[in-house]
Parts: C-alpha cells; structure tokens; sequence
C-alpha cells in the first residue's frame, strides 16, 4: 500500500488509517441506527405498541449502538477497552459506596425540597407528628425548616420551651397534623 502513496504520505499513514477507520465506524453506527429505528417503528405500527415502548426502545438501541461505536472508535485510536472498563467500574462502585453513605443526608435534603413545593406546612404553624392515630406525637410550633431538620419549639406541659430537630424525611414517613 506505501508504493501507491506519494513518500511525504508516508509519515501520515499512521494517523490517517486510524481516522478512516473511525469515521467508517460511525458511518456504520449512523446506519444501523436508522435501520434499527425503522424496524422498531414497523414493529410497533404492526402489533399496535404503546408509544412509550417505541420511545424506550429507540433510545435503548440508540445508547447501545453508539456506545458500541465509541468502543471501537477509542479502540482504533489506541485505548484498551479493558483500561476503560476498568476506570467505569471504579468509578462506578465509588459512586455507588458514596450514594449509600449519604443517603439519609440525600434524603433528607429531598424532603427538604418536597416539603418547600408543596408546602405541608410553613414557618410559624402549630403541628403534630403522629407515630399512629391514637397516640400522641411531636408536637410544636414550627421555627426553621433547613436541609436536614425541621426545627420546632415544642408545646404542651412536658417539654414547654425546649426545641426538637426533626428529620425532614420524618414527615413523610408519618401523619403530619396542622394547625394555622
């Protein structure tokens, strides 16, 4: 193959093979796409599939085609696969390690952000978390709803003045009674 390239070309055959091969990679992967999402969609038009399921497929063959496509195209410039597959999973398991470590905290900060949409209660209301219908439960008036606690100033003859830090995943766990 060098005899039929002019010799200022023979430097480049290094870079330009690679890069001939990558663009036919993902002239394949564009191709079978398309081929991919036109039986998918005959399909679905045949047996009368949900909408949702054509949605869910095309992209699930979208995501595996054009992952399959950058494999190989890193492959062809000289990356191992098994180095990738190495920094994936390692990455994956510390973000998994990392995930159930703070989970509570996450929680917590997600109730946060459901309880200031939907607003269950505000600042300054008078309520009660109930354990279960009969018995009585935490019971305040509401001083400060940050990420983690909602703070009240519990009322009643028992605990008249002190401060109870309630979990904000707390009040979606239990009945929450209102006052305004």
């Amino acid at each position: 193959m060098k005899d039929l390239l002019p010799v200022w070309a023979h430097g480049w055959l290094n870079v330009i093979v690679p890069a001939v091969q990558v663009v036919l990679v993902l002239a394949v992967a564009v191709l079978l796409r398309v081929l991919v999402h036109r039986v998918i969609r005959r399909t679905c038009e045949r047996y009368r599939l949900p909408t949702e399921m054509a949605v869910g497929m095309r992209r699930g063959s979208g995501f595996l085609i054009y992952g399959a496509a950058l494999l190989l195209c890193l492959e062809r410039i000289g990356v191992s696969g098994m180095v990738l597959w190495t920094a994936f999973t390692g990455f994956a398991t510390v973000g998994a390690v990392a995930f159930f470590a703070a989970w509570s905290v996450l929680s917590n900060i997600f109730c946060m952000l459901l309880i200031a949409t939907t607003r269950p209660f505000r600042l300054h209301d008078q309520i009660e978390v109930l354990e279960s219908g009969d018995k009585p439960g935490l019971k305040g008036r509401v001083l400060d709803i940050n990420l983690i606690y909602t703070t009240l100033e519990e009322s009643g003859e028992n605990g008249a003045g002190t401060l109870l830090q309630i979990p904000n995943s707390l009040f979606f766990q239990r009945i929450t009674r209102r006052w305004q």
